[in-house]
């Protein structure tokens, strides 16, 4: 494995990217236990970016641990076993999981059976399971290679609107007739839509908020009802019942909403910050209007639903719907791919600029 690297990033400037080398995998000092993974293709989306943007609030870069002061943006991907010795995790098997952006990585395989592991790493263990859990690739599984960069893309995106759905059908709705999603074109709201659409298409109206470059594109989702650009809120009907499903986490945006929709906005959820800058509102701001925003964490959902339907059951269920969901998305989602260190950081920047077309997905190389 020539020419081995982490890809960092500094955690007070993400935009600040460098490479530190590693050496050769079959030089790597390997514990009794461990197994090593050479990385094989993962995805960039606007999910890294929130995994960045909240390493230090939500622990997200503990998961793979960097030189003080910078950061190894997690990913999710596919991935090879390069070193093994551990009984049930051979050579050769091909995983699929959260990763590093690194050419390689160490795990320490525990509960290991015929469709997986979970990485029992030592400073891995206080962090959210849903992350730390390992698959086996088999074509009855639906990872084909074809299919591979689809689930890449979209895998831990549909799980957290997966789990979402799941939430506002166990009474996270509320008696609201509307849902309103913002940063619409987003791949986690799309799949919220679509689930949406789905379950409660006669029930609830959708409505996509949306920077006016992307209306089009999400209008030809076909995935909501309504499609409406920012500039544009305020002429939407405020009279319903309405739930807020946040996926931009621009503060301005969120004190819109809460005024025109006022004592009608029955709940406010904040699910991604897609527009991570914004974040933060301004300490001047009036008050809100209407509820008081709260934030969905998708693995205390999932650990809920492991414990009442079984992680088997769980991971079938969604991968069930996430499969109806990449069907749907291949009329309107085109994959690109990179390779190396330089279109990496191209792509991360890309995403943390906001200039990346909704239509396409990246899958990456390292």
């Amino acid at each position: 494995m020539a020419d081995a690297y982490d890809f960092v990033v500094k955690r007070d400037d993400l935009r600040s990217a460098s490479t530190l080398p590693l050496p050769p995998a079959d030089e790597v000092e390997l514990s009794p236990g461990q197994v090593l993974m050479r990385v094989d293709n993962f995805s960039i989306t606007a999910n890294n970016v929130t995994y960045a943007a909240m390493g230090e609030a939500m622990n997200y870069w503990d998961f793979f641990p960097a030189p003080e002061g910078l950061g190894r943006v997690p990913v999710w991907g596919y991935c090879e076993v390069a070193r093994s010795d551990v009984e049930g995790v051979p050579v050769g098997s091909r995983i699929y999981g959260y990763m590093p952006i690194s050419s390689y990585f160490v795990v320490e395989p525990t509960d290991i059976s015929d469709t997986g592991f979970v990485d029992g790493s030592a400073h891995r263990t206080h962090l959210p399971a849903i992350y730390n859990r390992y698959g086996f690739v088999t074509p009855e599984g639906g990872d084909t290679p074809e299919r591979e960069p689809y689930i890449a893309l979209f895998g831990p995106l549909f799980a957290t609107s997966y789990l979402l759905a799941d939430w506002l059908d166990d009474g996270g709705f509320g008696e609201a007739k509307r849902a309103v999603l913002s940063s619409a074109s987003s791949k986690t709201a799309l799949a919220l839509a679509f689930l949406l659409q789905r379950d409660h298409g006669d029930e609830i109206t959708v409505v996509g908020l949306t920077s006016a470059g992307n209306v089009a594109f999400t209008e030809g989702t076909g995935l909501y009802d309504e499609v409406v650009a920012y500039d544009d809120l305020e002429k939407i009907d405020g009279t319903d019942a309405t739930a807020y499903l946040d996926f931009a986490g621009r503060a301005e945006l969120r004190a819109r909403v809460h005024a025109h929709f006022g004592e009608n906005l029955l709940s406010s959820t904040a699910v991604g910050i897609t527009d991570w800058e914004e974040l933060v509102p301004d300490p001047d701001a009036e008050p809100l209007a209407g509820p008081k925003p709260g934030f969905f964490f998708a693995p205390d959902r999932f650990a809920k639903r492991n414990k009442e339907w079984g992680a088997a059951e769980v991971r079938r269920r969604i991968t069930e719907s996430q499969n109806e969901f990449i069907d749907h998305s291949k009329s309107w989602m085109t994959i690109r791919t990179g390779q190396g260190p330089a279109e990496i950081e191209t792509t991360l920047l890309a995403f943390l600029d906001g200039r990346v077309d909704p239509s396409e997905g990246w899958s990456v190389r390292p």
